[in-house]
């Protein structure tokens, strides 16, 4: 039995639960049916906490963590985690980076077809029985020479970028700086939105970018384009985009993220113009699997004193080897 003590916030897959139940003594605070006694048992010896993008970690329990030294979390987005308040306290924070790529932006381009290309309508009239009623169902956009716009041409707007260009869409981002790529770079999102078919947004969440598509930018994003949104519900102003959605403001959305999660604003499940999807982009068994390894990779780094595979800020690791701490 190993002397350190993990707090689960959230757990992770179950196979790498059992590795960390096998080097660490884990606290279920996600599962305690007395959060403030738990922590009043064993608040003071956590060193380590396990959670996920999703359910994050709050500055009020770091407060409740004196001897806490690492926040290891399952996803690349860290607005839900008090990332200042645990650099300032000198404690790590961890996430999976790179390993979601490929499924989000797998996901993100077939969210464009599912909306350019009306699949869920289509599937639907095949169903009902509606093909063999009404015969030929109305035609749907090509991809093909279409403007596809990235908000943030980071890893996962990168591969997005990357699939578009194979379906011979042409690329134009925005975001904080220019970057050394061919695609065309538009200053601000609403000159992005009046330049494309279809508006991605693969932008990070957080305080910086809340709200960043309201009105105006989906005014210039027009009647006859979409709006995909990858990154956080937080980044559209969601009353704005289904008063778009309702007026025809603009011609129709796939959303994999929302303002209310997972319990949506109805007016947005009732519009037959969104393509829906419940934040599930990395949700295929391979990568939710890589996922979770590297919250144990991480752990097991920081408690072996070795660097960290994916930091979020510089931190010494501790100069020691987790095996000496097992008995």
């Amino acid at each position: 039995m190993t002397e350190i003590d993990a707090l689960v916030v959230q757990p992770i897959l179950p196979d790498q639960m059992a590795a960390l139940d096998r080097t660490y003594r884990l606290h279920r605070y996600d599962s305690a049916p007395d959060k403030a006694e738990l922590l009043r048992g064993v608040g003071d010896r956590i060193r380590a906490v396990v959670t996920t993008g999703g359910r994050g970690f709050t500055a009020e329990l770091l407060a409740r963590l004196p001897a806490l030294e690492i926040v290891a979390s399952s996803g690349v987005g860290t607005d839900t985690i008090a990332v200042d308040a645990c650099k300032a306290r000198g404690v790590a924070v961890t996430n999976t980076p790179d390993v979601l790529n490929d499924d989000v932006a797998d996901l993100g381009i077939g969210l464009v077809i599912a909306a350019m290309r009306e699949m869920p309508k289509g599937h639907d009239y095949v169903r009902s029985g509606d093909w063999g009623r009404q015969g030929m169902m109305g035609f749907t956009t090509t991809l093909t020479g279409k403007t596809l716009g990235i908000v943030g041409l980071g890893r996962i707007g990168t591969e997005v970028a990357n699939r578009a260009t194979a379906l011979k869409m042409r690329v134009a981002y925005t975001g904080r700086r220019r970057q050394p790529v061919d695609f065309d770079y538009y200053p601000s999102v609403e000159d992005l939105a009046r330049a494309a078919d279809v508006l991605v947004l693969t932008c990070p969440g957080g305080p910086a970018t809340r709200g960043l598509i309201g009105a105006a930018e989906l005014s210039a994003l027009g009647p006859k384009s979409w709006l995909v949104n990858l990154a956080r519900g937080s980044v559209v102003d969601e009353p704005a985009l289904i008063a778009a959605l309702e007026s025809g403001g603009i011609r129709g959305a796939a959303l994999d993220v929302y303002a209310s999660e997972p319990n949506p604003d109805p007016r947005l499940t009732r519009l037959p113009n969104v393509v829906l999807y419940p934040h599930h982009s990395s949700g295929s068994i391979e990568t939710r699997t890589r996922m979770s390894q590297m919250v144990v990779d991480n752990l097991a780094a920081w408690f072996g004193g070795r660097p960290l595979l994916s930091p979020l800020f510089a931190i010494e690791t501790p100069a020691f080897d987790i095996r000496e701490l097992q008995r």
